[in-house]
C-alpha cells in the first residue's frame, strides 16, 4: 500500500513539474494557433539579398493542420520553407521546456522573452528564442538556432490587435547556412557571380507580405 502511494505522490510530482516547464503565456498562444484548421492566403514575397537581383514575386498559400503546406506560383518555384512557419506549428511540434528570460522593450512595446529548449531528438532547432505579445497573445519574434542550417530570424507585423496570423515576415538569415537555390528562383532574377564569390560573411533577408487570409477555426 504504500508503495502504492509513494508511486501516485511520484506521478503527481512528475506531472507538476512537467506543467511547470511550459510557459503559461506560450501555452495560451499555443492553443490560439492550434484553432486553426486551415487557411487560405496570398503571398508577395522579396529577396533582399546584395548579390541578387529579384522581380517581387507571388503565390497563394493553402495551410491545413497536420498537413505540408502548398504553394501555387505562376513563375516562382523557391518558396522558402524557414520563415514559413509562422504558424509555429514546426517549432512546437515536438516536446519542450520554456526558460523564462524576462522582458525587453521593443518599438515602444514590452515583450516577454523566453527560450524554447526540445526533449525531443526529432525536433531540427537546438533552441528558440521568442518574443511574447502577452497582450495580443502571440508571437512578435523568433530567433531558431538549428541543428543544421545555422540560425534565422523571424519578425512579424499584425494587421490588427485580434489577428494571430501576420501581415508581414521578414527572415533574416545567414547565406553560408541557409542555402539559396538560384536555379529556382523564376523569370527576371540576376545573380551577380563574382560578388557571390567573395569571401566573408553573408546575410539576407526574405519579406513575406500576406493577405486575403480565409481562415478556418475548429467547430467551424
Amino acid at each position: 500500500m504504500i508503495r502504492k502511494i509513494i508511486l501516485l505522490l511520484s506521478l503527481f510530482l512528475a506531472v507538476t513539474v512537467a506543467a511547470q516547464d511550459i510557459d503559461p503565456d506560450l501555452l495560451t498562444i499555443k492553443q490560439r494557433m492550434d484553432s486553426i484548421e486551415e487557411f487560405r492566403a496570398h503571398l508577395t514575397l522579396d529577396l533582399d539579398v546584395s548579390f541578387i537581383n529579384m522581380p517581387t514575386k507571388t503565390a497563394d498559400m493553402h495551410y491545413r493542420k497536420d498537413k505540408p503546406v502548398k504553394f501555387s506560383s505562376d513563375d516562382f518555384v523557391l518558396i522558402p520553407k524557414r520563415g514559413l512557419d509562422f504558424s509555429m506549428n514546426e517549432l512546437l511540434k515536438y516536446s519542450f521546456i520554456t526558460v523564462d528570460r524576462g522582458v525587453v522593450e521593443k518599438d515602444g512595446s514590452v515583450y516577454k522573452v523566453i527560450n524554447v529548449i526540445p526533449t525531443d531528438k526529432k525536433a531540427d532547432f537546438a533552441i528558440a528564442t521568442l518574443l511574447l505579445d502577452t497582450l495580443n497573445q502571440r508571437i512578435v519574434e523568433s530567433e531558431i538556432n538549428t541543428k543544421k542550417d545555422g540560425s534565422y530570424t523571424l519578425a512579424m507585423q499584425y494587421a490588427n490587435t485580434d489577428m494571430i496570423l501576420p501581415e508581414l515576415v521578414v527572415v533574416s538569415f545567414e547565406i553560408t547556412r541557409i542555402k539559396i537555390p538560384l536555379n529556382y528562383m523564376g523569370k527576371g532574377t540576376e545573380v551577380d557571380k563574382e560578388e557571390l564569390k567573395l569571401d566573408g560573411p553573408k546575410t539576407g533577408k526574405i519579406i513575406l507580405q500576406i493577405s486575403n487570409y480565409k481562415i478556418v477555426y475548429s467547430g467551424e
